[in-house]
């Protein structure tokens, strides 16, 4: 009996040793797959005209304050029947055309705060539509559609401010992403010579306004 002490001794200290064992080392977490959300879509607009259709990319995230503004006018219809008065051309397929509510008080909205395109990071390239104004704050209802880069319509704060504070530039807010042929043919339209629009911009109304018909969203995307 004596000799089986330590066979005893030895089965029961085998459990012990068993539960000294390192427990295995624990497996790092798999991180859960993150699925980036799709940007939305920005809205866009197309502008029916005597001359025909052209279709606006509305830059509401870069210039919030100055998109919100004209979509303002297109939702209430305040765009529909106004016209194309003013065409600034410097030379073939170069300058912008304006159109808007022209000081109708029927039509225009509060004026608005001004976004330079130092803080939207946009630019006055071909096709950019930004806002008219006289001063900073004072943009209303009226717009323009470059044809050609313009840097000059950009703020630019290395030149010194003035009476007309010419360096803070134009709230840019949007571009033509279809039918850039129907403003340069609006751009390339006869001009009056005599003509002005309430006293102003001799030499540049055009003989025959170009009509909007109507000015609403379309789906993007």
């Amino acid at each position: 009996m004596l000799r089986l002490i330590p066979m005893t001794l030895g089965l029961l200290a085998a459990p012990a040793l068993a539960q000294t064992s390192p427990a295995p080392a624990p497996q790092p977490a798999t991180a859960p797959t993150v699925v980036p959300t799709p940007a939305k879509p920005l809205p866009r607009v197309k502008i029916d005209t005597t001359a025909g259709s052209f279709t606006l990319e509305i830059e509401t995230v870069k210039a919030p304050i100055t998109a919100a503004n004209f979509l303002r006018y297109v939702d209430q219809k305040k765009l529909d029947g106004i016209t194309f008065y003013r065409v600034v051309k410097v030379a073939d397929k170069f300058g912008f055309v304006q159109f808007g509510t022209n000081g109708d008080p029927k039509r225009t909205l509060p004026p608005i705060k001004h976004e330079p395109t130092t803080i939207t990071g946009l630019k006055h390239l071909n096709g950019t539509i930004s806002t008219a104004r006289l001063a900073p704050g004072t943009a209303r209802g009226d717009f323009t559609i470059s044809v050609g880069d313009q840097p000059s319509l950009d703020a630019d704060p290395t030149k010194p401010d003035d009476a007309t504070h010419t360096n803070l530039g134009y709230a840019a807010f949007g571009h033509v992403v279809d039918g850039m042929d129907v403003v340069t043919k609006i751009l390339d339209g006869p001009i009056d010579p005599g003509a002005t629009v309430r006293g102003a911009f001799q030499g540049q109304v055009p003989a025959a306004a170009v009509k909007v018909l109507s000015a609403r969203r379309v789906p993007n995307g």
